[in-house]
């Protein structure tokens, strides 16, 4: 019975979040509300959603204090000199032009948002692609690759996996790297590729090249800042705002301390060196609370979700029913085999379904049969909303990122996904390769 309630209310959620009949947030918290009562749970019921909630409360932290401080540094003009420089770097050279744009992208997106990362990385190289006459899906592709292969502690899989699991983020993501590195690699290669087969298309390695350098059309093209922007740099904090983001990286993968503890001071050092006045660090915090109360208050709502379904029994029943169905021999391959397929989830699930409702009760199925749990959360931050969320028609970001470069969503997707779907696949084997789970 208690099986049978547990698998309705993770249906019902879907249904509702999927079919966007209710927001993830209201979804999140009413409907396992509903089945904890159908199942007799009563007055218990929020003592769950209390302890769900006070368990994501430190990741719920860190992540409002990653995305604000990113946000500042970037409000700093952290970026601004990085961005130049790529562009006096890449020139009119196709194989420079592609592989600086994912660099770019790569540094854009270390605060974890997929659309700030696509806000920079389009505008500011459209207008080469556009004077070269290079195609624009290359633009978009190998943004969405670079994006999607740098899945941080601090993004969203990364969060909602390791909340629906109650396990660190640390855990998470340290024996990934290998795996992410892998991840980047490819990205180069595959902008080494394009690259030269723009270039031989455009025929650009010859005289053409020296001719349009005569010409002036290799001018770099810069954003104009607004006067509110100009107002916000500090070019001359540079080196100490890049200090900065290194000693808190450097922090989160080679250290034990607490994330939350760390950016909390990361941020607090961003604001009094930038903007010493007391208004000024409030304008700050005010103009990026907004994007982090957001994500907080899903993972607030997820809390309440995995309470309920762990505090009630809800999550047992079903990995208990589930593991009659799973042969055990075969229990150590599901990890691999979710590396292998979580891309492609990303255009059947969006992450709050997949990761607070589909993975939950498979990572608590193998466990069961001997398996651990986290190697099921790893193998699907190798595709599911990783290097699926820039194709995914259920994400935002995807219609922003084609929008900005003006490229049809199908042509994006038929020249995208095979190359993303075979990123995933790569780093599904480098984490075979380097113990992560077996095959």
């Amino acid at each position: 019975m208690l099986a049978l309630v547990g698998v309705l209310t993770i249906a019902v959620l879907l249904y509702c979040i999927m079919s966007k009949r209710m927001s993830p947030i209201v979804a999140l918290i009413m409907i396992p509300t509903i089945g904890a009562l159908a199942a007799g749970c009563g007055l218990e019921t929020p003592k769950y959603i209390v302890s769900g909630i006070t368990k994501l409360a430190p990741m719920a932290a860190m992540f409002v204090f990653a995305i604000t401080f990113f946000g500042v540094v970037t409000d700093a003009g952290m970026f601004d000199p990085i961005i130049k420089r790529i562009l006096r770097f890449v020139g009119i050279n196709p194989v420079r032009i592609i592989i600086g744009t994912g660099i770019l992208a790569l540094i854009a997106h270390l605060d974890g948002n997929g659309a700030v990362t696509f806000l920079i990385t389009i505008p500011t190289m459209l207008p080469l692609f556009e004077k070269l006459a290079m195609d624009k899906r290359i633009l978009i592709g190998i943004t969405a690759l670079s994006a999607g292969v740098n899945f941080l502690p601090w993004t969203g899989p990364m969060i909602r996996a390791a909340s629906a699991l109650n396990i660190t983020t640390h855990d998470l993501f340290i024996p990934l790297i290998p795996a992410q590195i892998v991840g980047l690699a490819f990205m180069i290669l595959m902008g080494y590729y394009w690259g030269k087969k723009e270039q031989k298309r455009l025929d650009l390695s010859s005289h053409n090249a020296i001719s349009m350098l005569a010409t002036g059309e290799s001018s770099l093209y810069e954003k104009a800042l607004t006067d509110e922007e100009t107002r916000l740099r500090r070019p001359g904090l540079f080196w100490v705002n890049i200090t900065l983001v290194v000693t808190v990286l450097g922090t989160m993968v080679f250290t034990r301390i607490s994330p939350t503890v760390a950016f909390m001071i990361a941020l607090t050092l961003a604001l009094m060196i930038n903007y010493p006045n007391v208004k000024m660090q409030s304008e700050r915090i005010n103009a990026h609370a907004k994007a982090a109360l957001m994500m907080a208050s899903i993972l607030f709502a997820a809390g309440a979700f995995t309470g309920i379904m762990g505090g009630s029994g809800m999550l047992q029943a079903m990995s208990e029913a589930a593991v009659h169905l799973v042969p055990e021999h075969f229990a150590s391959h599901v990890p691999f085999i979710t590396g292998l397929i979580s891309m492609p989830l990303s255009l059947v699930f969006d992450p709050d379904s997949y990761y607070f409702g589909i993975m939950p009760v498979v990572a608590h199925t193998v466990d069961m049969l001997g398996v651990p749990s986290i190697q099921v959360a790893q193998a699907s931050i190798m595709g599911q909303m990783t290097t699926g969320f820039p194709v995914s028609p259920l994400t935002p970001a995807t219609f922003l990122l084609v929008s900005l470069a003006g490229v049809d969503l199908a042509d994006h997707q038929k020249f995208s996904i095979p190359i993303l779907w075979l990123a995933s696949i790569i780093m599904t084997f480098a984490c075979v390769a380097t113990g992560v789970f077996p095959i």
